[in-house]
């Protein structure tokens, strides 16, 4: 051990530079004091998780201490925390283990009396000197959480390359990295690659001669508005955001039941999309509809946002699982609409962001007057469903209730007398029970005393008057919605590492802490209210300018739509564990252009397609691969796999089979018995209830979602997850996705259905060939492509003794399984 004489001792309180270390007393530090303390204090004190707030990594920390306070006196060493700590003294004992050496006590005491020598004195900074989550000015400071400012459009080398600000906005970042961007693309894949962006189907031969031929200049201008206005838009955007949203049909868990009506949601966003809705409305109508004034069907129905995740119909913690159910609202609302991962701070404070424990419960407490879903069996079943049948139809659907309700009392009429036969024939307990309170206990048991035929006959009235129980009035609308909600939710607390049975301090309701807005003055709620209002006053705050989050997120969204990635790759994470922004100055220009344009997406659209940016190639240069391999500049386009739905809706165009009715109840396509084995009751009908051959043809977005069971085609091609928001689907290449194209059902029959088509279009096999690589591609193609196609068909012709209709066939299912008629350029 190095003695005491030699090394100064500290005369000033203050952390001294560096520099006011003799060499001595610094190389003592890392020869003696260093390496005891990794050896026994950093695990608990070093960089990693602090217990106590209490950390040894350098000289600023052990000054300001932790929970115990400073942990050196400079002024009064002999009396600091730290020695009393490793001497055993005034109830602190450290380590915990056990107590040091007497060497190693008079060498970390000497340490201390010297005043702290340490390598890192002179940083002020400790990388846990703030506690988790406490929010600082520097934290307010990143550049997600700072207002919205229109900045300058950039000056350009090629400025005849700028079409519009936004190729002023990445021709800039390309100038700086010597790239240049790539030419356009030709014209089939720009027909074919805009087609599917804005509504998800292939232009059809004609569509893709019309476009290359028409030579005007507002040609292509043209065609992105006929595009736009086509309600088949509304049904690809809007199944983009039922992907954030994390649309689904059913309950999820064991039993996985289906969600009454939870379509009309679906509708309602498909018809929201096509009107270009504006988008600040649009958000309000989801978190707070059902309080808005008037008779306003669709905001009611926007609720069904609550009601869409999964819910556990037997928890064994019902509190639990209704804090669970707040889980999923807040999760969601702080992805979808702010890029925010509140849920991150349900058990702590935020290890990345400056979101505290506080702050998610604040948030939560917005949703407190929601009733936890339920099903139909439960009483609480009124908290879901709304009727909102237009007033001047109420009156033929209450006729029609009048005529059900008859038909229920003229079957329960007739179970009763069969039920009173049965009574007899049971012991006199059960009889006394029915006559008493105890009858629909004692029913139960009826059909155990009845014979053939007057059983089949009681169980048959019974299964018609469930039926009619069971079955709204035709012209009745219901909605799965929010309803019935508490105009004076409970209280909120923060729960102890999320244990709902372990209350914490009481919160407001509030904004996050980080962007600087004063908790809401929420007023009570009036006489004839049905609910607290709370919603409303966040909605209004989601949906303003003032939020800086808002349009950046559903602006990154739009651009990821188009090509591939946001501006912000993890476009439901805006925060520092996020993947950061690439271009900031473009984000706040188109975020500033949409707010200014009255929050309309379909502006933005045309305003993104009609970039040279976007018309771009998908070829790169040598250099581009070398100094931008991802990308991340986009000098040029990203192919992109056609996704799920696409890949199926394609199929069954270029089949002829396509079914391109709008809205209704949702279809179920026919599935094997191999698939539908996975289900908890595989035999049951209501499992998976098989639509008509005339419905499952459908486009995509209108099949059933069931969270327990995927439509084949529809899940090896990465169809989004449903249990959490699905903010991107990433383009995975597996196995099943060969072995479902080429033997599955779907793909087999779409195959014979093509090859039909052909035959009835064109002539011979030459033209159906042509046609084949027409209707699969968009593209004329050459000759001797066409010529070594009619062969290879001849070939199983000949070699494997088909029949042509046979032989075509095989060559149909080999067309939609090439990669051009799956893949955009």
């Amino acid at each position: 051990v190095v003695p005491l004489v030699g090394l100064p001792v500290a005369a000033s309180a203050g952390p001294g530079p560096e520099k006011d270390f003799s060499p001595e007393a610094l190389a003592f530090y890392e020869k003696d004091v260093l390496p005891l303390l990794k050896t026994h204090c950093y695990k608990c004190h070093g960089e990693g998780k602090l217990k106590a707030n209490f950390s040894l990594a350098n000289r600023a920390a052990i000054l300001k201490g932790g929970d115990l306070g400073p942990a050196v006196d400079l002024a009064k060493p002999g009396e600091s925390n730290l020695l009393s700590a490793i001497n055993y003294k005034d109830g602190l004992e450290m380590p915990p283990a056990g107590k040091l050496k007497p060497e190693q006590i008079e060498t970390l005491t000497k340490w201390v009396r010297a005043g702290l020598p340490m390598k890192d004195a002179s940083s002020a900074a400790v990388k846990h000197e703030t506690k988790p989550g406490v929010v600082t000015p520097e934290a307010r400071q990143y550049w997600a959480y700072k207002p919205i400012r229109r900045p300058g459009v950039p000056s350009v080398k090629a400025a005849d390359r700028v079409a519009n600000p936004i190729d002023a906005f990445i021709l800039a970042k390309l100038d700086a990295r010597d790239l240049a961007p790539a030419p356009p693309t030709e014209r089939v894949a720009l027909v074919r690659r805009v087609y599917y962006d804005l509504i998800g189907l292939a232009p059809t031969p004609e569509e893709v001669d019309v476009f290359v031929n028409d030579r005007s200049p507002d040609a292509y201008e043209q065609l992105i508005d006929r595009l736009l206005n086509s309600p088949h838009y509304g049904e690809k955007w809007g199944r983009h955001w039922l992907d954030i949203v994390r649309y689904a049909e059913t309950n999820g868990y064991e039993r996985d039941g289906y969600k009454p009506f939870v379509w009309r949601y679906r509708d309602y966003v498909i018809r929201s999309f096509n009107a270009d809705k504006p988008y600040d409305q649009f958000v309000r109508e989801q978190l707070a509809g059902d309080e808005m004034p008037g008779y306003n069907p669709d905001a009611v129905i926007a609720t069904g946002y609550y009601r869409l995740g999964l819910w556990d119909d037997e928890p064994a913690d019902p509190l639990q699982a209704q804090f669970d159910d707040y889980d999923d609202i807040v999760a969601t609302t702080g992805q979808a609409f702010l890029g925010m991962t509140m849920n991150c701070a349900r058990c702590h404070d935020h290890k990345i962001d400056p979101i505290p424990q506080k702050d998610y419960y604040s948030l939560l407490a917005f949703f407190r007057d929601i009733p936890r879903y339920s099903n139909s069996r439960d009483v609480r079943s009124s908290n879901n469903l709304t009727d909102i049948t237009p007033p001047e139809r109420r009156a033929t659907y209450e006729g029609e209730l009048r005529e059900r309700n008859a038909q229920i009392a003229r079957l329960t009429e007739q179970m009763t007398a069969i039920e009173d036969e049965a009574i007899k024939k049971m012991p006199a307990e059960d009889q006394r029970a029915a006559e008493a309170n105890d009858r629909p206990q004692v029913i139960r048991k009826v059909p155990e005393y009845l014979e053939e035929p007057k059983k089949a006959e009681y169980l048959r009235l019974r299964k018609q008057r469930a039926a009619l129980e069971r079955k709204p009035a035709p012209s009745q609308e219901l909605a799965l919605s929010v309803h019935n909600c508490l105009t004076r939710p409970p209280e909120t607390n923060v729960l102890i590492r999320g244990n709902a049975h372990a209350p914490g301090a009481l919160v407001r309701p509030a904004f996050p802490e980080v962007l600087g807005v004063p908790a809401p003055e929420i007023p009570a709620a009036g006489k004839d209210a049905t609910s607290s209002g709370r919603r409303t006053v966040l909605a209004n705050w989601v949906a303003s300018r003032e939020n800086p989050l808002t349009a950046r997120v559903i602006v990154n969204r739009v651009w990821q739509g188009h090509f591939g990635r946001g501006i912000v790759a993890s476009s439901n994470d805006f925060g520092k564990f996020g993947t950061g922004v690439t271009h900031p100055e473009l984000l706040d220009w188109l975020a500033s252009e949409f707010m200014d344009s009255g929050w309309k997406l379909k502006p933005l659209h045309k305003l993104i397609l009609m970039s040279r940016t976007y018309q771009q190639s998908a070829r790169a240069t040598a250099d581009a691969l070398r100094i931008d391999p991802g990308n991340l500049l986009w000098g040029r386009f990203s192919m992109r796999r056609l996704t799920a739905e696409e890949v199926r809706d394609s199929i069954l165009a270029v089949a002829g089979k396509l079914d391109l009715r709008f809205g209704g109840p949702s279809v179920y396509p026919k599935l094997s018995r191999e698939v539908l084995a996975g289900l908890s009751m595989p035999d049951s009908k209501a499992e998976w209830p098989t639509s008509p051959p005339e419905d499952e043809n459908r486009r995509s977005v209108y099949v059933a979602i069931k969270r327990a069971l995927q439509v084949p085609i529809l899940g090896t091609h990465d169809q989004a997850d449903t249990d959490n928001s699905c903010p991107v689907r990433y383009t995975t290449t597996v196995p099943t996705q060969a072995l479902g194209m080429l033997n599955g059902t779907f793909t087999n029959e779409a195959a014979a259905a093509f090859a039909a088509r052909l035959r009835r279009e064109a002539p011979d096999l030459e033209s159906q060939v042509r046609r084949a690589i027409r209707l699969t591609t968009g593209r004329a193609p050459g000759d001797d492509e066409v010529k070594k196609d009619v062969g290879f068909v001849r070939e199983l012709m000949q070699k494997a003794n088909l029949r042509e209709a046979e032989a075509l066939r095989q060559y149909c299912l080999l067309v939609i399984n090439a990669n051009e008629f799956v893949y955009l350029d």
